[in-house]
């Protein structure tokens, strides 16, 4: 008979990264038969409940606790899962403790460091806004790195920081290059004249990594959240960020990423960029018709938007070989760790004929499509666990399946690199791999550069030793997969 068990630490405050990590050791302890560590919000008490871990005790945990959770076979075995548990919490603790500057709130973070001018925010959605509310109104630039904040408290927030003429990045944003420095999940991109606003984290990565590789660097790379071109919000992060990249003597040329925008939101962001002025490429992923100002050319795929950065047909370095493009009949499965990577790859099959169906649906995406993609960072594979680009563990399961189908004649996959991601997410894939010998061709990109820890050179390395074709970019992977079954 299983024994569950809950232990409420009060107070006590752990990012999900490390929580989650912590719970794989403990899971992986004689005996127990699941484990989580959360912090006690009321969706993580949902997601407890609704995997049978969440008893009495945990129910009376509040928002700022945090919660043991452990179900194993013996009540033995749990209750040494729990001493082991804390055990572990305790080793990350003094880690921290020994490695940075420790404060419990923003004014005693500030009180630290009272030269910042940017706070960084990674906290529950349900806490977030109040946090960044308090940091604009000290005069700091944001950073909310949270997701799950309301649209009201979106559009208030931006007006606030537009009144204080302060940048908000966000909500939901994972990417920044301030003044040279990589925020979250970034990369290390040399300092140049490219000046990005982006409301995707990873087609802020691809970009600049692309940029970095043939040679170029970036001033500044603005990440605005998913949502800031939404009618809702009216692109008003994008509209100070242009302002301040107008501004800026070191940018020379302005890339704006965005899934396509509102129409109404669109015609304001493309006179902002007709009054600035300098050179503008749009990437409004799969927009290829749109009356752009003199000074702007729009580019269909992030590959074709630093190439056009750069004023040059293909910013591709390196040694990408070809695959030998043996005509595949079955579908292809693209598993995806980067959103607007996964878009990326659809506009390249639609532009190749070849229908999509997508979590992550682009403009011409069939919901019965023979090729699939799936975002695996989408909200309904990460909701109670960290993103693939640091646990990249968490597609393994959807590879071993894509490759045990019959139908699968092509495995498009992506890796994205740099500060924040998994420190070797080539060879967590291969494991993946290592029971399929070949049968199923698998094709990759990865986003990023030599400078960063898991160096470019040496994923692709390690992928290569395994048999993956590795292409230069994310769209040239998918153009890869559709020759394959064109």
């Amino acid at each position: 008979m299983t024994h569950t068990v809950n232990l409420v630490d009060r107070g006590r405050y752990l990012d999900s990264v490390a929580l989650m990590r912590v719970s794989r050791r403990v899971a992986a302890l004689p005996g127990v038969e699941e484990a989580s560590l959360m912090m006690a919000s009321p969706s993580n008490k949902a997601l407890l409940l609704d995997a049978s871990l969440l008893v009495a005790t945990g129910q009376e945990a509040g928002a700022n606790d945090l919660i043991i959770a452990v179900r194993a076979g013996s009540a033995a075995q749990a209750d040494a899962a729990m001493a082991a548990a804390q055990g572990f919490l305790s080793e990350k603790t003094q880690s921290a403790a020994a490695t940075s500057l420790r404060a419990r709130s923003l004014g005693g973070a500030h009180g630290l460091l009272p030269d910042a001018n940017l706070v960084l925010i990674s906290l529950p959605g349900e806490y977030a806004a109040n946090e960044a509310r308090a940091a604009l109104e000290r005069g700091l630039h944001v950073l909310m790195f949270s997701d799950n904040v309301s649209i009201e408290d979106e559009v208030s927030l931006k007006g606030l920081a537009h009144e204080r003429g302060l940048l908000l990045m966000g909500p939901d944003c994972g990417t920044a290059l301030i003044a040279g420095v990589p925020i979250a999940f970034a990369n290390a991109v040399p300092r140049g004249s490219v000046g990005i606003v982006s409301a995707s984290g990873t087609g802020l990565q691809e970009v600049s990594c692309l940029l970095a590789r043939a040679g170029a660097g970036v001033s500044h790379g603005i990440g605005v959240g998913g949502r800031d071109l939404d009618a809702r919000v009216g692109a008003l992060a994008t509209l100070d960020a242009l302002d301040a990249l107008g501004r800026d003597a070191a940018t020379k040329t302005i890339v704006l990423i965005s899934k396509p925008p509102a129409r109404d939101v669109a015609v304001r962001v493309l006179e902002r960029v007709a009054a600035i002025g300098k050179p503008c490429v749009i990437c409004f992923l799969g927009v290829d018709k749109l009356a752009v100002p003199a000074n702007a050319q729009l580019a269909r795929t992030l590959q074709e938007a630093a190439a056009l950065a750069l004023g040059t047909s293909a910013p591709l370095q390196g040694d990408h070989s070809a695959p030998p493009l043996a005509k595949q009949s079955g579908s292809v499965r693209g598993l995806f760790c980067g959103g607007t990577l996964c878009a990326e790859a659809q506009i390249v099959f639609l532009d190749a004929g070849l229908e999509v169906s997508s979590n992550a649906a682009v403009p011409g995406a069939s919901d019965q499509a023979k090729h699939v993609f799936l975002d695996l960072g989408d909200d309904e594979y990460t909701q109670g666990r960290p993103h693939p680009m640091l646990e990249p563990e968490i597609r393994n399961d959807h590879v071993r399946a894509a490759l045990a189908a019959p139908d699968t004649g092509v495995l498009l996959v992506d890796l994205v690199i740099g500060y924040g991601a998994h420190d070797n997410p080539a060879g967590v894939l291969v494991q993946a791999l290592g029971a399929a010998e070949g049968r199923v061709p698998v094709v990759a990109s990865i986003t990023g550069t030599d400078g960063d820890p898991q160096g470019h050179a040496r994923q692709a390395q390690l992928l290569r030793a395994a048999g993956v074709w590795v292409a230069a970019s994310n769209a040239q992977a998918a153009q890869w997969a559709a020759a394959m079954v064109s």
